[in-house]
């Protein structure tokens, strides 16, 4: 009835103020257009285009890629230009076995070009090459990993803004009662209907539920403040932020959820391609051992010479690498390729255990705390409804202001404690949206 009363007054003391302001001729100034929302999936698209995180990681990704193009240049064939110029030379003079010559070495100038082209290496470019290849799809399975991982911080964060906005609404209703409680006591103490007893415990209830709210904005403004952390922004997030949905009703078991998990987490991902990677990669060094063919051109001219040379010169060959021994060296890098390529297939196997847990935890938290929205709903309305009894009990002198304080914190609590399951609800639906990669 107090309530009622109080919210009326302020209605009619509105309108009066208002047909006084028009009489005068005054005008209302205008209002500024709402502030633009903030949505989920705006949040997200910010922060994939702005944070630094997932920047550094495509660029890691494109990096990978060249070494591709790096590792398929040995199929290329290779064109160098030479300048070379002999001031003195012994009479009769000539260059060693082991590279294709033009000539004796005699006093001359010359310029030209040498053609290298690979035959065959028997397969060790191309190893190379594949290895490159799924070392770079395993860095951009990391950058969609890192994306993944960004979206899910900036879900995380959105929620918990929400959340603390919720606390922050049931603390300042909480305010407003107890001041209009505050405001009835004291009355009623004036008219010596009430005890100054009940006046001062009054003002303490309204003074801690101030307190309340200063702490309830403080965690506002440090949650947003963790937002804009994670969309990439470096100003705290002002705009307001639209409720989000509840998702759909969880499965019934957490397997289809594992299976899918098992397909397109792209951690475990990443952890294949590595071990595809280490793979090609002893393949190539078991054929350091093979021979290679290259076939090999040179021509030129010499515009300045002895008598002895012709003015240009061209030639053509072959050479064939034949290993014998060095010392062990190939043996110890095609063990080592070995070992590294067995090390990142138990990384695979222990990759797919880690998924395997992530998603039966993230499962169960998410049942959890979707069990727990009925019975918090249920907490409010009782809550209420004591609350209203409590306040009855107390117009009519049946009851304390003991208990009508009580009734509050317990109403306030229920508040809270909803607000608070509902937003754990959807934090924990994106921990499991992330731990079955759907957040790719």
């Amino acid at each position: 009835m107090g309530v009622a009363k109080h919210r009326r007054n302020l209605c009619f003391g509105s309108i009066l103020c208002l047909f006084s302001m028009f009489s005068r001729g005054q005008v209302l100034p205008a209002k500024a257009g709402p502030e633009p929302v903030l949505t989920l999936a705006q949040a997200e698209a910010i922060a994939i285009a702005h944070q630094p995180m997932i920047l550094a990681a495509r660029a890691r990704a494109r990096a990978a890629s060249e070494r591709t193009s790096e590792q398929r240049a040995g199929f290329m064939p290779t064109l160098n230009f030479n300048s070379t110029g002999v001031l003195v030379a012994d009479s009769g003079t000539a260059t060693a076995a082991g590279a294709l010559t033009t000539s004796s070495i005699s006093d001359r100038f010359a310029y030209g070009g040498t053609l290298v082209q690979l035959v065959t290496d028997f397969g060790h470019t191309s190893a190379l090459v594949s290895s490159a290849r799924a070392s770079a799809q395993a860095a951009n399975d990391q950058a969609i990993l890192t994306g993944a991982q960004i979206r899910l911080n900036v879900r995380d964060a959105y929620f918990q803004v929400l959340g603390a906005e919720a606390v922050l609404r049931a603390a300042q209703e909480a305010q407003a009662n107890r001041q209009l409680i505050l405001k009835q006591v004291t009355a009623l103490a004036q008219s010596q209907l009430r005890s100054t007893l009940d006046v001062n415990f009054a003002g303490v209830l309204e003074s801690q539920a101030e307190l309340a709210v200063v702490k309830a904005q403080a965690a506002v403004e440090e949650q947003r403040a963790r937002l804009a952390t994670a969309m990439g922004e470096d100003q705290p997030i002002s705009a307001p932020l639209t409720q989000e949905p509840l998702p759909q009703p969880l499965p019934p078991t957490p397997q289809g959820l594992l299976t899918e998990a098992l397909q397109d987490r792209a951690d475990l991902n990443e952890a294949r391609a590595n071990q595809l990677a280490a793979e090609k990669f002893a393949t190539a060094e078991k054929r350091l051992s093979y021979p290679s063919l290259n076939v090999i051109g040179a021509a030129g001219q010499i515009p300045y010479r002895d008598h002895t040379l012709q003015g240009d010169y061209a030639a053509a060959g072959f050479n064939l690498d034949i290993p014998v021994f060095n010392g062990g060296l190939f043996a110890a890098q095609r063990r080592e390729a070995a070992q590294n390529a067995a090390a990142r297939e138990r990384d695979v196997q222990q990759t797919a255990l880690e998924v395997n847990e992530q998603v039966r935890d993230s499962w169960y938290e998410a049942q959890a705390a979707f069990r727990s929205l009925a019975v918090t709903q249920r907490l409010v309305a009782q809550s209420r409804e004591a609350l209203r009894l409590a306040q009855a009990r107390y117009n009519a002198g049946l009851g304390s202001i003991v208990e009508l304080n009580e009734a509050q914190l317990n109403e306030t609590s229920a508040e809270i404690s909803a607000a608070d399951a509902t937003y754990t609800y959807l934090s924990r639906r994106a921990a499991l949206d992330y731990a079955v990669g759907l957040l790719n």
